[in-house]
């Protein structure tokens, strides 16, 4: 499986390739940012963003896209910009239709240190060892967004079962209900 990880923010969009399959070595293959100048208006960072997501699908061609889901931070403006960089990943992502995961920021560092209270520079320590780096990704961006696409490959899977699993109980409550009711035999 080819995951692309988006950490979204509008000044710097992180961004990572990562291939493999859970239980076996992963291998990355591509890593960035993905920058837009703050002095410019949000809808022309927005053009940027999705210019550079596009060229990011374009030519590492990911089965799934993995992004960070948007958490209340103190800061209203920051969560709006972080919050349109995520949509703009979605949209591209779902034009092509690929599936798209959003993880929070707690489950991914569980998932690649093994504590959801992870520091930063843990996150990258541990993204190089996972994907066999001379070091740490830099900026921190790039390396939460390789973070992200790890995450996926390694619960992606759990959570599509268990979503699944969900759904069928739900359709078998469903059918027992309209029996009960008399509306399906």
């Amino acid at each position: 499986m080819r995951v692309l990880g988006v950490d979204p923010g509008l000044t710097r969009c992180g961004i990572g390739v990562v291939e493999g399959v859970a239980g076996r070595p992963l291998t990355m293959a591509g890593v960035g940012v993905i920058r837009t100048p703050a002095d410019a208006e949000v809808p022309e960072r927005l053009v940027l963003i999705e210019r550079g997501m596009e060229e990011w699908l374009d030519t590492h061609r990911p089965e799934a896209v993995a992004v960070e889901r948007v958490f209340s931070q103190h800061n209203v403006r920051t969560v709006m910009g972080t919050a349109q960089a995520s949509a703009v990943a979605m949209l591209c992502a779902a034009r092509r239709g690929l599936p798209v995961a959003l993880h929070t920021p707690s489950e991914v560092k569980a998932a690649v240190t093994g504590s959801g209270r992870a520091e930063k520079d843990q996150v990258g320590a541990m993204v190089a060892r996972v994907l066999r780096l001379a070091g740490p990704p830099k900026p921190a961006d790039a390396a939460d967004a390789l973070a992200l696409a790890v995450c996926h490959i390694w619960r992606g899977p759990a959570k599509n079962r268990l979503q699944e699993a969900v759904a069928a109980q739900l359709a078998v409550s469903a059918h027992r209900s309209q029996r009960r009711k008399g509306t399906v035999r």
